[in-house]
């Protein structure tokens, strides 16, 4: 049985056909192996590769779209050393959201990533997740990230004209933009996020109580 690199690095618990179709695309090659110059040549070769290969067709096709894309991603910040990179991240305080990936660095906390293979409505999604990040996290940055080039210049200019307020920039990830961003990203520290106290300060215990009740007995 051939081994799961995903598996072996914690990117996935267990292998399922999204995550099989992934390590099988260039053969015995994991993707620790795939050369490139550029992140966006990683993932324009990922994907071409997958575009090219008899899953892309099958049925279901847009979550196997996507779960494939967020493997290119994943697995780029994990070659270009973006670490600890946090998976389907909840975060305290922000309800009934998953977000696809976050790096938490010491500098303005959360950095998220929403990974959409094409946009239509779905950016409104993102900016709402966004939004309520930013209301816990108020220095944090949020970015969505496609491969639609039409979808991508649409949601671009309407981040420009305000109507898109939480996302900071969408990214099309087969252009230059791409590689910005990965400098722009190593130029941070990251760590795993701090334990978050709910509620903090002076308290009083029943213990204490007791033990005053005892002590004065």
């Amino acid at each position: 049985m051939r081994r799961s690199v995903l598996k072996e690095v914690g990117l996935i618990k267990k292998q399922a056909k999204a995550s099989s179709i992934f390590e099988s695309l260039f053969g015995e090659k994991s993707f620790f192996d795939i050369e490139y110059k550029y992140p966006c040549e990683y993932i324009a070769k990922y994907w071409e590769q997958y575009k090219k290969s008899a899953f892309a067709n099958t049925k279901n096709t847009n979550s196997l779209n996507g779960t494939i894309f967020e493997y290119i991603i994943q697995t780029l910040f994990i070659r270009e050393n973006l670490l600890p990179l946090y998976i389907q991240a909840k975060v305290a305080f922000v309800p009934n959201v998953e977000y696809d990936s976050i790096l938490y660095s010491k500098e303005i906390g959360p950095i998220a990533f929403s990974m959409k293979t094409s946009l239509r409505e779905r950016y409104k999604q993102a900016d709402l997740e966004a939004i309520a990040l930013k209301y816990v996290h108020r220095k944090a940055r949020c970015f969505l990230l496609t491969l639609s080039e039409e979808e991508y210049a649409t949601t671009k200019k309407k981040i420009a004209d305000g109507d898109i307020i939480g996302l900071d920039k969408v990214i099309l990830c087969t252009s230059p933009e791409m590689n910005q961003l990965i400098f722009d990203l190593k130029q941070r520290t990251y760590a795993l996020s701090e334990q978050v106290e709910i509620v903090s300060g002076t308290h009083i215990t029943s213990e204490r109580i007791n033990r005053h009740v005892t002590n004065s007995q």
